[in-house]
């Protein structure tokens, strides 16, 4: 195993190099002089987080997978144990996702701090023996979940592993949650992000950091995110027999989605909605019975989900196939998570943080929904898109920047720096 890590700690070291060229930091946002033991630390740290990224994302752990997501945890728990941290497991809020792990470090300052990752990822069963983590002569690290978000999960952890090493404990408390179903709306974890967030000064969230133009970004806003399903019955028939008697559910349910095709845009900043799901009949000669469809929503405001479901609703009550029924049903949505003056004011003292080593952190926008919202949903001031910078999320070519590894690191220590010792002042709620 040495060896193998070894020759791969090299092959980063190759990858980085490689990069560099492209990488090289614009103008400062800050004056302010880099704590050098930290840097010098961050950049030390990067074969380990290569190691411990790799370890991770070679563990198949999509959503629903509760021993993927148990394994995961396994791997980053020894290593949170180590730096004295009490690590919890927290049961799942509902079963179809995995149980939710808390570490907590204890400190001797003032700032309450809540930090949240995930560790299931969009990808199925066997996708990590088919595509497993791998450095490519571009600077890039691929493999599923590699950005979204395993590469938050070892930011962290490597964040919290310098610190101690520094004798850093000027906070209140920091605490890491890793839950494990966040790519479905957190339905195991939300009411234990609630309580987490409520008793928390800031929640810092480790989605990974979006590549803005030639520089690196953190997301201010994020959409909201539900699923709503269309699911229409009708009758059996023998399709070559008596297709007379049969009520086609599937005929019925493409009538529904053409009558809404064009409502809402597929793509941009504002409301989307896109087919994800379609599922219809049983048997190539029987005529279906049931079918449904899947759309997924994204919204900057709650109202806006509610106007989708009202048309949908709308629509239902008018069938073209005679005897049929159409049911409108959503899910949970995430909220959006949007600009304030406490997040503004957050993204600032990053903006400074980043401008300590040279290097440029912009601001940036996305439909991709995260836990910020529910943390900020209870007045906790939130800071989001920490992680290592990516792109191609959900995709089978997802990748993490190598050069990012030290720079992200860094702001996520120095972040924990400055909240400990000043902790934001939370809104009432």
């Amino acid at each position: 195993m040495r060896d193998r890590i070894g020759s791969f700690t090299a092959a980063a070291a190759a990858a980085l190099a490689l990069a560099a060229g492209a990488q090289a930091a614009p103008a400062a946002q800050a004056a302010a002089k880099p704590d050098t033991a930290l840097w010098a630390a961050a950049q030390a740290a990067q074969p380990d987080a290569l190691d411990l990224l790799k370890r991770v994302v070679d563990i198949d752990s999509g959503t629903g997978d509760r021993d993927g997501a148990a394994k995961v945890e396994a791997v980053l728990a020894e290593r949170l144990k180590a730096l004295g941290a009490e690590v919890r497991t927290i049961p799942t809020e509902n079963s179809s996702v995995g149980d939710s792990l808390t570490a907590t470090l204890n400190g001797s300052g003032k700032g309450r701090i809540l930090i949240i990752a995930h560790a299931d990822t969009v990808f199925g069963p066997g996708t990590v023996a088919q595509r497993p983590f791998a450095l490519t002569p571009d600077g890039r690290a691929h493999g599923p979940g590699v950005g979204d978000e395993k590469g938050g999960d070892v930011c962290a952890v490597e964040a919290l592993t310098l610190l101690k090493r520094l004798g850093y404990k000027n906070f209140a408390t920091v605490t890491l949650l890793i839950e494990a179903g966040e790519e479905r709306g957190s339905p195991g974890a939300r009411a234990l992000i609630a309580a987490l967030a409520k008793d928390a000064d800031v929640e810092m969230n480790m989605e990974p950091g979006p590549p803005v133009g030639d520089t690196d970004g953190l997301d201010v806003w994020r959409k909201g995110s539900g699923n709503i399903v269309i699911t229409v019955h009708g009758r059996a028939a023998h399709s070559g027999m008596a297709p007379q008697d049969g009520r086609n559910a599937a005929v019925e349910l493409v009538h529904q989605l053409s009558v809404f095709d064009g409502a809402f845009p597929h793509t941009g900043e504002g409301t989307t909605v896109n087919l994800t799901l379609i599922s219809g009949g049983e048997r190539e000669n029987i005529i279906p019975k049931r079918a449904s469809a899947t759309l997924n929503v994204r919204f900057r405001r709650p109202e806006d989900f509610d106007a989708v479901m009202a048309k949908l609703k709308a629509s239902a009550a008018q069938t073209v196939v005679p005897d049929t029924t159409v049911e409108v049903s959503s899910d949970p949505a995430f909220p959006p998570f949007f600009q304030d003056g406490a997040g503004d004011a957050l993204t600032r003292r990053a903006q400074g943080i980043y401008g300590e080593i040279g290097r440029r952190l912009e601001t940036h926008g996305t439909g991709g929904a995260s836990e910020s919202a529910l943390a900020q949903a209870v007045g906790t001031p939130a800071l989001d898109g920490l992680g290592f910078v990516g792109g191609d999320f959900h995709t089978d070519h997802e990748w993490i920047a190598v050069s990012s590894i030290p720079a992200r690191i860094y702001l996520t220590a120095r972040l924990i720096e400055e909240l400990g010792a000043k902790p934001p002042v939370r809104a009432a709620k």
